[in-house]
């Protein structure tokens, strides 16, 4: 079964009662919300994703709800709670879904430790993945977006899990978030992408999330080899420049966006040395997503 498979209303009553069991990857999420915007965020972004209500063993149980307090109405106010406890400050009620997708994120980089887990959007090209670190306003998830849009497949916008044993990239395709104005260059380059509403004054912006391809879902069974590190950066108009990086200065820039590298010890250090090893290593200027593409379709030309 699939989240296309339930009709919205079903959909929320789920989520309301016994919770939707959602498969992402390897993470199973025991989800639950009497918020509508919650239900159609799902219904939206994750249609093409696995219901599991049978799973034996759930990763996360987690919930969005609105505050049990006066404020609840006079200021309506929503919670992401982990277990029956929140990690985050309550925020506007406008910002259900987005507050779902950021607590997903950080479930999945807190506690799945038996992965090395980097701050980098991964997608891939023929089992092949490229690794894009990268701080917010790089460009790093509008590129991404863009890529998986030209048929790259989509492994994460955010998390980039490395399996320590085999050194693949393990799939977590889940919505791409795009922040203000990438939000309209996606629509505007890409007609053909689903994007959700837009949301407003949010602690990143104006945030809108995109629907990961169907293809992207289906082959979330089948990890990739990193092949390319890639440390985008975008700049208004510039000419596409794609410069190589020293293995030693990649090393640095990877271990200061991994999110528990030092929790995995020597073992963390055995596997970033190994991934950077199996990599080309670049820095990636560019100004126009349709030169960023061609680059990057050269690449896997050229593997």
């Amino acid at each position: 079964m699939i989240v296309a498979d339930l009709p919205l209303v079903e959909l929320g009553r789920q989520l309301a009662g016994r919770g939707v069991r959602l498969r992402t990857g390897p993470v199973v999420t025991d989800i639950h919300s009497r918020l509508s915007d919650v239900a159609q965020g799902l219904a939206l972004h994750y249609a093409n994703h696995p219901v599991e209500p049978d799973a034996t063993f759930v990763d996360f149980h987690v919930s969005v709800t609105t505050p049990a307090n006066v404020r609840k109405w006079l200021w309506p106010q929503v919670l992401f709670e982990l277990d029956g406890k929140s990690p985050f400050l309550p925020l506007p009620r406008n910002q259900a879904f987005p507050l779902l997708e950021w607590g997903l994120n950080w479930c999945v980089s807190n506690h799945c430790h038996q992965y090395l887990i980097l701050h980098a959007a991964v997608v891939a090209r023929s089992g092949r993945a490229a690794l894009l670190p990268g701080l917010s306003g790089s460009g790093k998830s509008t590129l991404c977006a863009a890529l998986v849009n030209r048929g790259w497949v989509l492994l994460s916008d955010e998390l980039s899990l490395i399996e320590p044993a085999t050194g693949n990239i393990v799939p977590v395709p889940r919505p791409v978030s795009l922040k203000n104005a990438s939000i309209d260059v996606i629509h505007r380059a890409f007609p053909q992408a689903v994007l959700g509403p837009i949301v407003c004054d949010t602690i990143k912006g104006s945030v809108a999330h995109m629907k990961p391809p169907e293809e992207s879902v289906r082959q979330a069974h089948a990890p990739a080899r990193p092949r390319w590190i890639v440390l985008p950066r975008y700049e208004s108009s510039a000419a596409p420049r794609l410069s190589r990086l020293p293995k030693a200065h990649t090393f640095m820039q990877l271990a200061e966006n991994a999110f528990n590298y030092s929790l995995h010890g020597s073992n963390g250090f055995e596997v970033l040395v190994r991934t950077i090893d199996a990599c080309d290593c670049y820095e990636f200027t560019y100004g126009a997503l349709d030169d960023a593409i061609a680059v990057f379709d050269e690449l896997a030309r050229d593997a």
